[in-house]
């Protein structure tokens, strides 16, 4: 059962009185003085009114259409929720033993319509203030439910006391349901348990059925019910005449599941006195069982409120931590860029070491000579000088010797200047600082620059084995093309002279490594003609369990350094 915020004012009365100029005249004096009021007209009315609002108090008319004041009372207090409301009985005058009759059925006063309208008023705001102090913050949607009977019995015609019974349970404000089948009982309560009864009433004297089966049926079906955690509905009996076997008929109904066995001849006042204290005993394990299906849910409540409270602060807690590990990871990828870029630079310092070394070698053999023959040229000059000014004509054989060995020292000065001229171009191709935008290149005039500043490392011992089937113009980046090209050739270089290094130390002889640089046109699977590079070299390859790594940045099975 839900419960909702109270909306209703403590304020609020409910009058229940039927009599229009009398419901008028106490309206007006009650709101005289604040209060705000309902009026319904009889007691029935009254209660179905209680699932809409809850009044601060009720004032009711004792003598009512139906159901009287005191029945309203009694009502009232069969219910969990509505059993504190304080409740106010009004008379025409004081009648004997009306008070007390009043009073015994849960009223809380009794006072003569003709009182004082300020005592009146006194007594209606000292029952609020007590009710204020013990009245629940929280109500369920459905706060009041009219106890519903059903009666098993024959045609009315066939028992007179059967109306008289039923119209005094209405009275009562009970809901009454006259059932004549009882073959159709069982499958008509499963079939509508929002509307099952409270107490079932069994006429056992009758002849059209047997009292005791029905009463086995039920009880069987009761058990049933309470397996699934619902309060079972009282059974009571009803029996005719006295039977010769009274003690062993009355074991047999016990036996059958019967709550209470009523003979008829008590009248109709009395056996609904007997079914009211079945009622009563029925709606008051509602309430507790309402009562704990409320606590558990609570406890449910507070557990799920509780278990969210500890996922949030988990939740809290593991961010936080997400949040440190996040930071660190940060700052543990920040130093892996500082410690790549450095890495990088280290890379490029070393194979610009590599290269320049290279270079110098190249560089140097022909600058050696050039000095050489430099000094030669010049101390021939200076004989030839000395010769021009000391000698006469038959030195002239010698003469023309120096000259023609001059001659042949400048023009070897000239083959290596341009040896260095060719060198520092094809460096200059090579790196093409000034052309790093896409281009049409010469791609074999690119790839033997690269052939000339690996001069040194591939030396006289592996030879290039060159097959240009592609065209010659590529539109590219010439750096990056040079670079890729370069250190893929510097590592097949790398890679044969280390297998020649293996075999020489193992058989003493000298192997001689090979390089191929192979180009074509190729279609992709798009259709697409794609220009194609293939460099392969007579080295060992790459071991199988490295294979998937050579694309990892910084990766290399070169020993260090």
């Amino acid at each position: 059962m839900v419960l909702t915020d109270r909306e209703d004012s403590p304020d609020t009365l409910l009058l229940v009185e039927d009599s229009d100029t009398q419901a008028l005249r106490i309206r007006r004096m009650l709101e005289s003085h604040g209060f705000h009021v309902h009026r319904v007209a009889s007691g029935e009315e009254a209660l179905d009114t209680l699932d809409v609002r809850l009044p601060g108090l009720v004032i009711a008319d004792y003598h009512l259409p139906g159901m009287n004041g005191g029945q309203l009372a009694r009502q009232l207090r069969m219910n969990a929720v509505t059993r504190t409301i304080p409740v106010l009985i009004l008379t025409e005058g004081i009648e004997p033993g009306l008070e007390r009759e009043g009073l015994e059925s849960g009223a809380d006063a009794y006072i003569p319509k003709s009182s004082d309208p300020a005592l009146i008023v006194f007594r209606i705001r000292a029952l609020l203030r007590e009710h204020a102090a013990h009245a629940p913050s929280l109500v369920p949607q459905r706060v009041f439910r009219r106890a519903r009977i059903m009666v098993i019995a024959p045609e009315p015609e066939h028992r007179r006391a059967v109306p008289e019974l039923i119209d005094q349970l209405r009275r009562d404000g009970h809901i009454v349901t006259l059932w004549h089948d009882p073959a159709q009982l069982v499958p008509a309560l499963l079939h509508d348990p929002e509307h099952m009864p409270d107490c079932v009433v069994i006429d056992l004297a009758c002849r059209e059925f047997d009292g005791l089966e029905v009463c086995r049926r039920l009880d069987e079906w009761r058990q049933e019910d309470l397996l699934s955690g619902n309060v079972p509905p009282r059974i009571l009996g009803v029996d005719g005449a006295p039977r010769p076997d009274a003690r062993e008929f009355s074991a047999r109904v016990f036996e059958a599941g019967i709550d209470d066995l009523v003979s008829r001849d008590v009248g109709p006042a009395a056996l609904a006195l007997r079914i009211r204290v079945l009622v009563r005993r029925k709606l008051l394990q509602d309430d507790v069982r309402r009562i704990e299906v409320e606590r558990q849910a609570r406890e449910i409540a507070v557990k799920s409120a509780r278990a969210e409270a500890a996922a949030i602060a988990s939740k809290a807690s593991l961010a936080e931590a997400l949040e440190q590990a996040n930071r660190e990871l940060a700052d543990a990828n920040r130093k892996l860029i500082e410690t790549q870029g450095k890495l990088v630079q280290t890379a490029k310092m070393a194979s610009l070491g590599e290269l320049v070394a290279g270079i110098a070698h190249e560089i140097n053999n022909p600058l050696a000579f050039i000095l050489a023959h430099k000094d030669t040229v010049a101390r021939g000059l200076d004989r030839l000088a000395t010769m021009e000014t000391t000698t006469t004509d038959p030195d002239h054989d010698q003469r023309e010797a120096i000259l023609t060995k001059c001659r042949d020292r400048v023009g070897s000065m000239n083959m290596g200047l341009r040896r260095i001229q060719n060198l520092v171009l094809n460096l200059r191709k090579f790196s093409r600082l000034d052309e790093g935008l896409f281009q049409v290149i010469d791609v074999p005039e690119a790839l033997e620059t690269v052939m000339a500043l690996l001069t040194q490392k591939l030396g006289s011992g592996i030879a290039v084995k060159r097959q240009y089937e592609a065209p010659d113009r590529l539109y590219c980046q010439a750096a990056l093309l040079n670079q890729v090209i370069m250190n893929i050739i510097s590592n097949a270089a790398d890679a044969i002279l280390a297998a020649q290094h293996d075999d020489m130390s193992g058989q003493g002889g000298i192997a001689v490594g090979e390089i191929g640089i192979h180009t074509y046109l190729a279609r992709n699977d798009s259709g697409q003609e794609q220009y194609v590079f293939v460099i392969t070299d007579s080295g060992p390859g790459i071991a199988p369990d490295v294979q998937e790594r050579i694309f990892e940045p910084f990766f290399t099975t070169k020993p260090v350094g």
